[in-house]
């Protein structure tokens, strides 16, 4: 803006053909200068910034150039000198400091952004003097050249305030923009982890619901079962009592065999299905693992293909919730089921450690992988494709394609360890 306005100033003034060519000249080169500066500037930087001292020296002498070929200290371009603190101020106070520009093997050491304005201040001062100097009837103009050095002085001081002023709001508004964006990104975390709380309460519930409904559907067909049940094996004992033959006692028999498994296994579920009682009591390792087994051996028509662990001799009784032990048992039980093929194997053992007992339970199934192990132990995952993810908290270690082993450690009661 500057450039433009000296040019018609230039050009709008009587000047002869030499002084008009000097200086049409002299804002060439300005206008060079302002054209690097601002291409360095669309890339975010700033031209010769490692020299802000050189720059300031430059456009003193520039300024004392057009002055002196113009009309001395009366000319307009003394005004180029405020300008010229003015954008100084601006561009190394409330501004952060561009890239460097240029490279050199003994790089200056930047001076302080204030420092550099007052120093701009005084070449400029430098340059009026010697300007003064060189214009004939010195004492004319001294007048003139000390207004203009305290109003210079005055620039000076008002375009530093103004520039840290911006500078302080600027960087105020930064801290205040950054903890926003803290606050925003905290937020949002919150918010997620309250979703997620939020849908594994509804997960959770909605498996209580089903398990809920699985129990009424269960006691609901054992008590519709059990009763033609009953009667079935009502009339097969009156039969029994009967004078028949051998070949028709056997089958009856027979009959009656199968019967009582059916009804023993509706016990079982009606035994499963119950409403567990949460009182923590004296309960036998063993039987927990023999109802989980019994419950088991209908899943997947798996009768038999899981034998019942070898107990330790003299193994005391736990201090437990018998239901809830029954069900971490089963889940992990089921859980090895799944995992594993028709023709692989699963085996239940238990060890006491003085006063704990150890039950594991080893696969030969597929293993957990490596990206599954460590959110294994995470509410409601699961890798089964129906599966809730509720039924699984105890150690492990698993190889992929070569099995998996849980362990559960449960301590012995008081009394008896």
């Amino acid at each position: 803006f500057g450039l433009l306005v000296g040019c018609v100033v230039v050009q709008m003034s009587p000047h002869d053909a030499v002084r008009l060519a000097l200086l049409n000249s002299i804002l060439a080169l300005g206008a060079a200068y302002t054209i690097i500066d601002t291409y360095f500037s669309y890339r975010g930087s700033v031209f010769l910034s490692r020299y802000p001292l050189f720059v300031s020296l430059m456009e003193a002498l520039f300024i004392g150039l057009l002055c002196y070929y113009d009309s001395g200290l009366d000319s307009p371009f003394r005004y180029y000198y405020f300008l010229s603190v003015l954008c100084c101020a601006v561009r190394h106070v409330s501004s952060v400091p561009g890239e460097l520009v240029g490279s050199s093997p003994f790089p200056p050491v930047a001076p302080s952004p204030t420092f550099v304005t007052y120093v701009t201040c005084t070449l400029h001062s430098i340059s009026l003097g010697l300007l003064t100097i060189a214009l004939p009837q010195l004492y004319d103009h001294l007048f003139s050249f000390l207004l203009t050095v305290v109003m210079l002085g005055w620039v000076t001081w008002a375009s530093n305030a103004l520039a840290l002023l911006l500078k302080n709001v600027g960087d105020d508004l930064a801290r205040v923009n950054s903890a926003l964006q803290l606050q925003q990104a905290e937020l949002e975390r919150r918010i997620a982890e309250r979703t997620r709380e939020l849908q594994e309460s509804q997960a959770h519930v909605l498996h209580q619901e089903k398990m809920a409904a699985f129990g009424l559907l269960a006691a609901g067909i054992a008590h519709e079962v059990g009763n033609p049940l009953t009667s079935i094996s009502s009339i097969v004992q009156i039969l029994q009592m009967r004078e028949l033959d051998g070949y028709t006692q056997t089958k009856l028999g027979l009959v009656s065999g199968q019967l009582k498994r059916i009804q023993g296994t509706l016990r079982e579920l009606i035994e499963f299905s119950r409403p567990g009682s949460t009182e923590r009591s004296r309960v036998t390792l063993g039987d927990i693992l023999d109802e989980a087994l019994s419950i088991a051996k209908y899943y997947k028509r798996t009768p038999g293909r899981i034998a019942s662990p070898t107990m330790p001799p003299d193994l005391p009784p736990l201090q437990g919730v018998r239901n809830e032990l029954v069900q971490v048992f089963l889940n992990l039980i089921l859980n090895a089921i799944d995992a594993t093929e028709r023709h692989g194997s699963i085996e239940l053992s238990v060890h006491r450690d003085g006063p704990w007992v150890s039950v594991a339970i080893c696969d030969s199934g597929i293993g957990v992988s490596a990206e599954q192990a460590h959110r294994l132990f995470k509410p409601y995952f699961t890798t089964k494709k129906h599966g809730t993810g509720l039924g699984l908290f105890v150690s492990f270690v698993s190889t992929p394609g070569q099995g998996t082993t849980f362990t559960v450690r449960l301590p012995l009661s008081r009394e008896s360890a």
